[in-house]
């Protein structure tokens, strides 16, 4: 009898997974939050370090109110960064895209860390049409080193070639852009994001790279399109091009068996 309560007894092993999970990102909410409200400055103007009300300072140091969900002042109350629950929304966009996608361990560390980054460059593009230089590089270096311990862990030199020469063919199609057409072309920020961007989806094949290029010109069309047809932007407007990429490249990883 004893034996066969031995035997029945469900395995415990893993059972708190999701929840070490689930506190595991939440934890990345904060740093996350600072990150949107830090860069989300225009141009020439000196990365935010408090409210812009009433200057009480943000840091990890304090997180709560202004870098929890609330996302507001300890002070004065006034909106701190990122509207309450599009980071933690986002969040867990990167968890499915990061469950969804295939590849050894170290692959899925390079596709977290570049989520990771990409979650507060897409809030910050959208918010002031912007992609920093301390996000952009750190995305585009720590996922072409990763994955090239994921070569060095197994999965060969091939892959890792064809990514880096993807995420070098990407960025420089996009500065190209730039150079030739000045404001009607790419920006440098998207030229600098598409290399990590490029890496991911080349590491994958080609066809995921096109495919994920492709995706992203028609996301930016159509929205384009739509926000024409309701007059919020006109024919001479411009569209941040890093969400589109960022999420075309999300969704082009989710999609790549």
């Amino acid at each position: 009898m004893t034996a066969e309560r031995v035997r029945t007894r469900p395995p415990r092993a893993g059972a708190g997974r999701p929840a070490v999970r689930l506190l595991a990102t939440l934890a990345l909410v904060p740093p996350l939050r600072l990150a949107v409200a830090r860069y989300a400055v225009r141009p020439g103007v000196p990365d935010r370090v408090g409210c812009d009300r009433c200057g009480a300072p943000i840091g990890l140091d304090r997180p709560l109110p202004a870098l929890g969900p609330a996302a507001r002042c300890p002070g004065c109350r006034a909106r701190i960064g990122a509207a309450p629950g599009v980071v933690e929304a986002l969040l867990l966009v990167a968890v499915a895209v990061l469950v969804g996608s295939d590849g050894p361990p170290v692959v899925r560390v390079a596709i977290a860390w570049w989520l990771a980054c990409a979650v507060p460059l897409l809030l910050v593009d959208a918010a002031v049409h912007r992609l920093p230089d301390r996000l952009t590089w750190p995305a585009a270096g720590g996922t072409w080193a990763l994955l090239g311990v994921a070569a060095l862990a197994g999965s060969g030199a091939t892959p890792w070639y064809r990514a880096t020469a993807a995420g070098l063919l990407l960025g420089a199609g996009f500065a190209a852009t730039t150079l030739l057409l000045g404001r009607r072309g790419f920006g440098l920020g998207d030229a600098k994001l598409a290399l990590g961007a490029g890496a991911l989806l080349g590491w994958y094949g080609w066809p995921a790279l096109v495919g994920g290029l492709v995706l992203a010109l028609t996301l930016s069309a159509l929205t384009g399109l739509a926000l024409l047809a309701a007059r919020r932007i006109r024919w001479s407007g411009h569209l941040p091009f890093g969400p589109f990429l960022a999420l075309a490249t999300a969704l082009t990883l989710t999609l790549t068996p």
